[in-house]
């Protein structure tokens, strides 16, 4: 492992001091390392613990843990940790690798077979001293040790028994940022990026620090700094010195920088005349490209790939494969341990909707299902959850299962592009649980996605989970103080994939807000229950895209999505609504799962009906397993969802004098907002059922009631 020099230690340290002015200004800013002073009763159970702190190496992922001990003591505690070279003299908190602790201590019983990043919290006995310590097999897994007690004294849990091991679900845990270069951001509604300005890196790249600080406390290893759409200039030997500074600033933290490329680099930047990925020229090129990265960043982490995807040049330009495509890079990485994640949104964004047997929905299993094992090894197939495109509830993409000899990894969408843009309150956590626990029975087995995902269910080498985040330069960073939820949630699943939602939001609450036993259950119930509250007023029933798809994916706009090449259809006249995606009479989509899945969505005897109008047309007076009919489960949800905006109104102002003024203040007037907004779902779809069904509300609030009631 290549050790760095004085000069990156030293921007670390350089980075600390500033980072602490910086993170302490303003209650958002912190995120959920406020590391606020705990209250007297708290704070005495943890008086036993030892006064000093030992990093037993020099490297700088250790100096950063040492480093964030000491903030995070101080703040909770107010105790300033002493630092030595020895823990001989006093009990000391040991941070240290195991085969340099059991040199120490070798009497001491180390937990074996815990994976890369995996960490022990201990207690045991140094040179007669009793230690705390926090031991792992890499430095990053330290890190994350430190950041995992720290979280504990937060929440004012018990430590002073401690013994726990925990190591993450899947060794790939990154996020996509759709930054570009110009310091705009697609999809992004936190301000402008926190990467780029006016076309070059920013001069000041201290929040891009913090912001690698807040991923590392969750356990995330990996960011993909710029826009899938790439600009190829990210490439350019120019502004490879730009990419060092990020690195730089990453580094401390243990994330890898990667950045998304464009596939045509090689001929619109790399004076070739062609990009076809068998042109012995374009594998040249890739490898110089990749060696000199590889020299100035040498923990580089790879590449991010999206190709022939609405307008994006792609392998299909010359006849290949995205095989042959992402096989030419990944040749170029594997030297030096890199990485490609190749995006499966591929698809025609030219449909012809007027031919019932198009469905976008199959694109991805049909491109990529049969190039199963003719990836390279160092190949990961980031798969959107769902094989439409973030929706408020897809079901989960069949491609997921149908990769049994192919790294791949599940994409989740942090950035609400399609749930709110963090206008809204919208906790995703739940819905990522609900597709990450579902059996596609792959291969006539139990296979969850979330094993699938991280290579266990076919012992794959690698996989994991990519979130596409898309932070910004407002203090808030993803603008609702509330959304920081998704942001935190995402990397405790990508950690441990079997932690519950409830888990989850208890934590966040406690880290962000306190442990004040009222503000805990008010803001978990009302994070909890707000995608099906987000669900409920803008598209239930898995419709899908009701929002303004040819505009900002936001305003309710049902008839943007329908007579057009994108193939978000809802398929909806005047007699029924929702896709035929049946084996039997539609497109055939559902014959892309296993055949236990199958008899679960094929039949409308046994369709789920959240999900019922993703995969059937049914009429709007066909019989929900509620009992309600589909046009009347319209009007009443829309009607519950607005109500329930409204109550989370009342909620808030429970908290007044419980919680800080500022954060009081800015989510009461987000949720003021939202409440408003619901009605204008609310009413414009429930207006435009009623148009295109011309069945009214049998309780009298939408149109006329029908003799049909």
């Amino acid at each position: 492992m290549k050790r760095f020099g004085p000069r990156a230690i030293v921007h670390a340290l350089l980075f600390a001091g500033v980072l602490s002015s910086f993170l302490y200004a303003d209650t958002g800013a912190e995120g959920w390392l406020r590391y606020s002073a705990l209250e007297h009763p708290a704070a005495k159970k943890y008086e036993r613990l030892p006064t000093s702190t030992v990093a037993w190496n020099d490297s700088l992922l250790l100096k950063t843990a040492q480093l964030e001990l000491i903030r995070g003591m101080k703040g909770m505690l107010g105790r300033t940790l002493r630092t030595g070279a020895s823990p001989f003299a006093e009990p000391a908190i040991v941070l240290g690798r195991f085969e340099r602790l059991h040199a120490l201590a070798p009497a001491l019983s180390f937990p074996s077979n815990i994976r890369e990043d995996g960490y022990w919290l201990g207690h045991g006995q140094v040179r007669g001293f009793e230690c705390v310590l926090i031991a792992s097999s890499t430095d990053r897994g330290v890190l994350y040790g430190v950041f995992a007690l720290l979280s504990k004294i937060a929440r004012n849990e018990d430590i002073m028994a401690l013994d726990e091991v925990q190591q993450p679900s899947a060794p790939l845990r990154w996020v996509n940022q759709w930054d570009n270069l110009d310091g705009r951001m697609e999809r992004g509604y936190a301000g402008a990026s926190i990467f780029f300005e006016g076309g070059d890196v920013r001069a000041d790249l201290t929040r891009a620090g913090a912001y690698a600080r807040l991923l590392a406390s969750v356990g995330i290893n990996g960011c993909a700094i710029n826009n899938v759409n790439a600009d190829p200039r990210v490439l350019a030997d120019s502004f490879l010195p730009q990419l060092v500074r990020v690195a730089d600033v990453f580094r401390p933290w243990g994330v890898r920088l990667s950045v998304s490329v464009d596939l045509s680099a090689p001929k619109a930047k790399g004076g070739l005349d062609t990009f076809d990925p068998l042109d012995s020229r374009v594998a040249a090129w890739w490898r110089r490209k990749v060696d000199d990265i590889y020299r100035q960043i040498p923990d580089f982490g790879g590449f991010v790939v999206k190709a022939d995807s609405e307008g994006r040049a792609g392998p299909s330009s010359y006849g290949r494969s995205p095989s042959d495509a992402a096989n030419v890079i990944a040749r170029a990485l594997q030297p030096h341990g890199g990485v490609l994640f190749y995006r499966a949104f591929v698809y025609d964004h030219h449909l012809d909707w007027r031919n019932l047997r198009n469905d976008r929905a199959m694109a991805a299993y049909d491109i990529f299902h049969p190039l199963d094992g003719k990836f390279e090894n160092n190949v990961v197939i980031q798969i959107k959850y769902g094989p439409i495109d973030f929706q408020v509830r897809e079901p989960v993409s069949p491609l997921l299962g149908g990769l049994q000899h192919t790294n791949e990894a599940i994409e989740l969408q942090i950035t609400q592009e399609y749930t709110g843009q963090q206008r809204h309150l919208c906790f995703l956590v739940p819905m990522w649980k609900e597709a990450l626990d579902f059996d596609l029975h792959a291969n006539a087995q139990s296979t969850p996605v979330k094993d699938l995902v991280a290579g266990r269910a076919f012992h794959r080498p690698t996989g994991g989970f990519v979130g596409v985040a898309n932070v910004g330069m407002d203090v808030n960073w993803l603008a609702h103080p509330l959304a920081m939820a998704n942001l935190y949630g995402f990397g405790r699943l990508a950690w441990n994939s079997d932690l519950s939602a409830s888990a989850i939001v208890d934590e966040w609450t406690r880290l962000t807000f306190g442990n004040d036993p009222l503000v805990v259950r008010t803001i978990s119930q009302m994070q909890l229950s707000s995608w099906h509250v987000y669900e409920r007023y803008t598209g239930p029933l898995g419709v899908g895209t009701l929002t303004n798809i040819l505009g900002n994916h936001y305003d309710p706009g049902p008839e943007s999505s329908e007579r057009n090449g994108w193939g978000q259809w809802h398929r909806a006249d005047r007699e029924g609504i929702g896709m035929d995606r049946t084996v039997a009479t539609g497109t055939g989509f559902i014959g892309q799962y296993s055949s236990e899945v199958q008899k679960l969505y094929e039949p409308l005897a046994t369709c789920p009906d959240e999900i019922l109008l993703f995969f059937h047309h049914v009429a709007y007076t066909h019989v929900l397993h509620s009992g309600k009919t589909v046009i009347q489960h319209v009007y009443d949800a829309h009607y519950e969802g607005a109500r329930a905006t409204d109550a989370y109104v009342s909620q808030w102002k429970l908290l007044k004098g419980h919680v800080d003024d500022q954060r009081y203040t800015d989510v009461l007037t987000r949720l003021q907002y939202q409440a408003g907004q619901a009605i204008v779902w609310r009413d414009a779809i429930d207006e435009w059922s009623y148009g295109m069904s011309g069945i009214g509300d049998a309780k009298g609030r939408v149109g006329r009631i029908s003799s049909a009631h």
